[in-house]
């Protein structure tokens, strides 16, 4: 017993020294040059309705081309820093809405200017956005009736707001949840999104349906918390990909950046099944598997 009791404590210092040295060259490299992508073929519609004035959404302006056999999925976005800011993260979820999507971020189109009200936990305003965009399609006076498909419904975030979506991600109608830049903080974290987020490592044990990380490398102060979410995640598949860009990700870049483009894909291939999309993510000849900017893990995939 004692034999293999040390043959498994060298297995396990072998790989403790892989992990680190694989962590020590990923954080060394380059960060990863611009990536400009192309808007989706709908011009968005970016509006805050006074049926949910606490919200901002981004759809195609041209709701008369959907319908019937072709519908909206779902997208309910949390703002980093779970701002109450439905600008905070205009061109990615122009991107997102531009390929045909519904997406709704917490806070108004128009910020009041002044101080910013009380952090409190609002992880229910994601699922006020899907409420309303539930209620919406059946309701023969608006204009989004029988336009949304409410069975292809994603929640996901930034940082703070990737705790939002985590914290809801229980919900039965959540198809998949996707992590930007964030992961459940651990016991004893005194961070200031506790005060924000009920999101936790136990909504880890709560997810339901796939869930993706994307998160900014090293030098991302939530790399540490995903690199956990990850390995403690069993029960459904989870993909990881990390980017060496840091925690402010790549929103702001044209389309979103590498985050726009991938966002997409991942919405494409979990809520409209496209086989296309798929690529992106399944199989070891994945589409992203051999990006050499990204570094991947998954588990419970092909």
């Amino acid at each position: 017993m004692r034999v293999i009791r040390t043959r498994l404590s060298r297995m396990m210092l072998l790989l403790t020294v892989c992990a680190a040295l694989a962590h020590t060259l990923f954080a060394q490299s380059p960060a990863p040059p611009a990536r400009t992508v192309s808007p989706g073929p709908h011009a968005v519609t970016v509006e805050s309705y006074s049926t949910l004035a606490t919200h901002t959404t981004y759809h195609p302006t041209d709701l008369a081309a959907w319908g019937s056999s072709r519908r909206l999925p779902i997208v309910s976005w949390g703002n980093g820093a779970c701002a109450r800011n439905g600008l905070a993260f205009a061109g990615f979820l122009t991107q997102i809405a531009s390929n045909g999507y519904l997406a709704i971020a917490v806070g108004p189109k128009s910020v009041p200017p002044g101080p910013a009200a009380d952090p409190t936990i609002d992880d229910q305003l994601l699922l006020n956005a899907i409420d309303w965009a539930v209620k919406q399609n059946g309701v023969s006076s608006s204009p989004f009736y029988n336009k949304l498909d409410t069975t292809k419904i994603a929640v996901m975030g930034q940082s703070c707001g990737g705790l939002q979506a985590l914290a809801v991600s229980h919900d039965p109608r959540i198809t998949t949840t996707v992590v930007w830049n964030s992961g459940a903080l651990p016991a004893g974290s005194t961070s200031p999104a506790l005060k924000q987020s009920a999101g936790n490592k136990n909504s880890l044990n709560l997810l339901h349906g796939p869930v993706a990380y994307f998160i900014g490398g090293p030098s991302d102060v939530a790399f540490p918390n995903a690199e956990d979410d990850f390995a403690r995640i069993g029960k459904v598949p989870v993909f990881k990909g990390n980017l060496n860009v840091g925690h402010g990700g790549t929103y702001r870049q044209p389309g979103g950046g590498w985050f726009g483009e991938v966002a997409v894909a991942w919405l494409d291939y979990q809520l409209k099944g496209s086989a296309d999309a798929a690529k992106w993510f399944v199989g070891a000849d994945c589409r992203l598997c051999k990006e050499s900017v990204w570094s991947i893990e998954k588990k419970g995939m092909k």
